[in-house]
């Protein structure tokens, strides 16, 4: 009995640990979106006022500037608001970080569903966004990839997620990169769920994580 309770107190500790980490992922996004892509419009904007010659055309391009920056703004409140956040699904978790690597251009990327979608546990689902969370933020910031594919296919009550970019790649045998990509922290994770992971690499033809789980 002491065991079970222990064995629930650290898979309600991973999943705490988790929230947390996707939270302070989510911030650390918002924040370079901030800086990055509204400060830049809305700095395009200030520029366009400063140059305005009181012609049709440039009112709309002012307009059509600040147009832009509110768009940003909504996405990111989406993503900032708790409530959001706790009560949203792994499906549509996806689709906003998609739609947003390809609203900034940090990379061309799909999301594909396949299968009826059905429903999964909340904590599992925590699980999973994290460990493509990470996956995802491999892919931009260090496989030089131009391309990242996600997929979700649902049958017979398993959950075969796949994603994959087209970036450099890796020898499976490099430890060192294996660990970087935070392959053996996927896993352990994965574990906690009884999530299959695997993950496959060749130098030059990107790398493919796939993810396996029983619903």
């Amino acid at each position: 009995m002491a065991e079970k309770q222990q064995a629930k107190r650290e898979f309600e500790n991973a999943i705490a640990e988790t929230q947390i980490e996707i939270r302070e992922q989510t911030l650390r996004n918002i924040s370079w979106e901030l800086h990055d892509n509204i400060g830049q419009l809305l700095t395009l904007a200030k520029i366009q006022l400063h140059q305005l010659d009181n012609t049709n055309e440039n009112v709309a391009e002012v307009s059509d500037t600040i147009s832009k920056s509110l768009t940003e703004l909504r996405a990111l409140s989406k993503l900032i608001n708790p409530d959001a956040l706790k009560n949203i699904m792994l499906p549509e978790a996806l689709s906003l970080e998609v739609a947003r690597f390809n609203r900034l251009n940090f990379i061309e990327a799909t999301l594909t569903i396949n299968g009826d979608e059905e429903i999964i546990d909340d904590k599992a689902e925590i699980i999973l966004f994290r460990i493509l969370q990470e996956f995802f933020s491999n892919t931009i910031k260090h496989a030089k990839a131009s391309q990242l594919d996600v997929s979700l296919a649902y049958e017979n009550k398993v959950l075969t997620i796949i994603a994959k970019d087209n970036g450099k790649g890796f020898e499976k045998s490099n430890n060192n990169l294996n660990k970087g990509i935070g392959l053996q922290n996927m896993k352990s994770r994965g574990k906690l769920i009884g999530a299959e992971i695997e993950l496959e690499s060749e130098l030059e033809k990107g790398t493919k994580l796939t993810i396996i789980h029983y619903l």
